[in-house]
């Protein structure tokens, strides 16, 4: 297994050896920049072109030099020569990360059919040599592994039985004749190896020594430390070698002995495994990946999975859905949106987010901020014309503009950055504030109006949302995602009561003629003031406006619900 990370720099004589194709990497001088986040594996046999290699994110980047692993980015290349990472504990983190990571990919093309080969402007694109129902060699290395945990109990048995059976009617005069007993202490001889009177051959023992073999060279080739039984005379060194060349042909003249469901798959599992390997096979190949430019993209839809709800088809008169604005057609998801409870009231709002794909510390630069406001307005937007169109927003319960004041309801706005602070970590999501809040105006002292936006900034474990993204069911993640909406809102409620974080102090109207109050003093409280679903009217007063010092006597103080 060797580990390299996207862009970053290796010497080009390492990077020459590893690959058979530089497509996956740029020339600088004597060094290349790794492009890809993937999966490659060669069937190059050098020792280094016959390992795993895995090209992770940037995410795994903590300095110029050193990994989130606390090891040098040198030494995560090579692993396999470090004396720290040749025992089976020290090898759990990585293998654990390699397979969620791998699994990932397979579930982004699984996910996005339309973009399994993509090509744009930005290069995005995830590409593969593998095809739609082709096992990678990885896929069989873990089917087989997987295989033998489950089922070694079982195949344990079936040789026992076997063993046993041939022992039922012994040749006692050939057994004598032939074997070499050990003798107790009361010099009586005990045989361990008899011979039947009539030979009965196992025509599973076969197909197991092929297995097992085949699992003993995973085994020993990337270190997996499988305890594997040694009931059977394995094929190694020079012999496995030929197997592989001829194997398909071996294993298919013995096809129509097995009819136990175990022996099957198993079967199955060595047909795979010879048809990648056989000379004569049509399937046999030079190389194998699964790689994407532009993690990014990979990145937003684990983010989405995790986050959004389901988008309804509703339009406007243009054709303009939800969906239209938060895919793009070169793949890249803007934002990550779901609609819950209103800062202010019982209606709902969206509640806008955008996953930002750095290294471990940074933050959003002005750009990726601008593009958040551009979306959030989109959307506020896209709500008033259904509004105007249809009568009623995206959502019955969704509730945008108050027609009285015409003030906006607050659109909440998060930020969400992947990052890895322990790399052993996939099973607590890590989900904290990062950063001060964002915040974009036209009018510094108009809170309720369509151009003041709020963006709070997260952080989240990267593994526990890749796990998420591979292992997690619906329920899991309906409960995460009912969390993470509490959580929001809550932090967004935290932050407004504090005057000193918002730099607003909310009131309430304390009298009954609030249509008056309202058409009486338009202008001055114009984007000030919202009226809630259940009538409230709410004044929302910035620290630095005095013009709302004449109406204070009519409101009282407002409690966040």
């Amino acid at each position: 297994m060797k580990i390299l990370i996207e862009g970053e720099k290796y010497p080009l004589t390492d990077l020459k050896e590893i690959f058979d194709d530089p497509k996956f990497y740029h020339q600088e001088g004597l060094e290349g920049t790794i492009l890809s986040v993937g999966y490659y594996h060669s069937f190059t046999k050098t020792s280094k072109k016959a390992q795993l290699i895995y090209m992770l994110p940037k995410v795994f980047m903590k300095t110029n030099q050193e990994t989130v692993f606390g090891i040098n980015k040198t030494n995560l290349l090579n692993l396999e020569e470090s004396e720290t990472f040749k025992h089976k504990e020290e090898y759990n983190w990585i293998r654990q990360i390699s397979v969620y990571f791998y699994n990932s990919l397979l579930e982004f093309k699984r996910r996005n059919k339309s973009s399994t080969i993509v090509q744009s402007s930005l290069s995005t694109n995830l590409s593969t040599n593998l095809n739609e129902q082709e096992y990678s060699y990885l896929d069989l290395l873990l089917s087989f592994v997987n295989f033998y945990k489950k089922n070694k109990n079982n195949i344990l048995f079936k040789h026992i039985e076997f063993k046993s059976h041939q022992a039922r009617k012994p040749n006692w005069e050939k057994t004598i004749r032939k074997s070499i007993p050990l003798i107790t202490k009361n010099k009586q001889p005990i045989y361990t190896v008899y011979t039947n009177k009539k030979k009965i051959v196992d025509t599973e023992e076969e197909l197991l020594v092929y297995f097992f073999s085949i699992l003993n060279h995973f085994n020993n080739d990337h270190n997996l430390y499988l305890k594997i039984d040694q009931s059977y005379q394995l094929i190694k060194g020079s012999k496995f070698k030929q197997l592989q060349d001829n194997g398909l042909s071996k294993l298919r003249k013995i096809k129509y002995r097995y009819f136990n469901d175990t022996l099957k798959k198993m079967y199955h599992l060595c047909e795979i495994y010879f048809s990648k390997t056989d000379k004569s096979s049509i399937q046999n190949k030079k190389e194998e990946f699964i790689s994407v430019n532009n993690y990014n993209l990979v990145f937003e839809d684990m983010v989405d999975k995790l986050f959004s709800d389901p988008i309804i088809d509703k339009k406007t008169k243009d054709g303009i859905s939800l969906k239209n604005l938060k895919y793009n057609d070169d793949g890249k998801i803007i934002d990550h949106i779901f609609d819950y409870q209103s800062l202010l009231d019982t209606s709902d709002i969206f509640y806008i987010g955008d996953s930002k794909y750095y290294k471990s510390d940074n933050t959003a630069g002005k750009v990726s901020k601008f593009k958040q406001f551009t979306y959030a307005k989109n959307v506020i937007q896209y709500n008033i014309d259904l509004l105007n169109e249809t009568g009623s927003y995206y959502t019955d319960k969704l509730r945008y503009r108050d027609k009285l004041t015409e003030g906006y309801n607050i659109t909440p706005n998060f930020f969400i950055y992947g990052y890895i602070d322990n790399y052993k970590n996939f099973d607590s999501d890590e989900l904290n504030e990062k950063g001060k809040i964002v915040k974009s105006f036209h009018f510094e002292d108009r809170l309720f109006d369509r151009d003041t936006l709020f963006v709070h900034q997260y952080k989240i474990n990267f593994l526990y949302v890749l796990k998420a993204y591979t292992q997690f069911g619906t329920q899991t993640i309906e409960r995460f995602r009912e969390l993470t909406k509490t959580t929001f809102r809550k932090n967004f409620i935290d932050f407004f009561s504090d005057k000193n974080k918002s730099e607003f102090e909310f009131y309430e109207f304390k009298k009954n003629n609030v249509e008056h109050f309202v058409e009486s003093n338009f202008r001055n409280i114009n984007g000030k003031c919202f009226r809630t679903a259940d009538n409230k009217l709410i004044l929302a007063r910035h620290k630095n406006d005095n013009s709302m010092n004449e109406f204070t006597a009519d409101f009282k103080e407002y409690k966040f619900g």
